[in-house]
């Protein structure tokens, strides 16, 4: 797949560690829910980054504490009309405060790139030919106007400086 983050697609630094598989001493890795919440006290102690993969379908359940621990959060997106991954990334974003790499990994097409940026992704895994294409030669616009607020909301304005009227509260959810 190719990853694009900040406007260029880049090499992956992180290496996603299957469930059988074992987990390598050093080295930023990604595991699966399963089995990181199976090892979470072996991994708290780890020096280098963990990062986590969840599964279209799979919730938070358990994951409420730890998910700031995580530098990177991968969403797998198996088919393009597979929403769930739009859910998780907001609750992520507006409700526990993350604030590290969200990625988006999988069939995403070019027309979504901009709902899930507002969603909180901030980076995109893809394997769809022309979205790939779509993101290398610019032709996927970020629009950074909107009159709802985002779960990015520091890379957006409301439209001629007007005031948004819809606050999301951030009380104890």
């Amino acid at each position: 797949m190719a990853l694009f983050r900040n406007g260029a697609f880049v090499d992956d630094e992180w290496q996603f560690i299957g469930e059988d598989a074992p987990v390598p001493p050093h080295g930023s890795i990604v595991l699966g829910k399963e089995r990181y919440l199976a090892q979470r006290a072996a991994l708290i102690d780890r020096e280098d980054p963990i990062g986590l993969a969840l599964q279209s379908g799979e919730t938070l359940d358990g994951l409420e504490q730890d998910v700031r621990r995580f530098a990177v959060i991968v969403l797998e997106i198996p088919k393009y009309n597979d929403g769930r991954a739009y859910s998780v990334a907001r609750i992520l974003r507006d409700r526990l405060g993350y604030r590290g790499e969200l990625r988006a990994r999988g069939d995403v097409l070019r027309d979504q790139v901009n709902a899930l940026h507002r969603c909180g992704f901030d980076a995109l895994d893809v394997n769809h030919a022309g979205t790939i294409e779509a993101l290398r030669t610019g032709a996927v616009v970020f629009v950074r106007e909107h009159y709802q607020p985002a779960s990015l909301e520091g890379a957006e304005d409301a439209p001629g400086g007007l005031r948004r009227r819809l606050r999301i509260s951030h009380g104890d959810a």
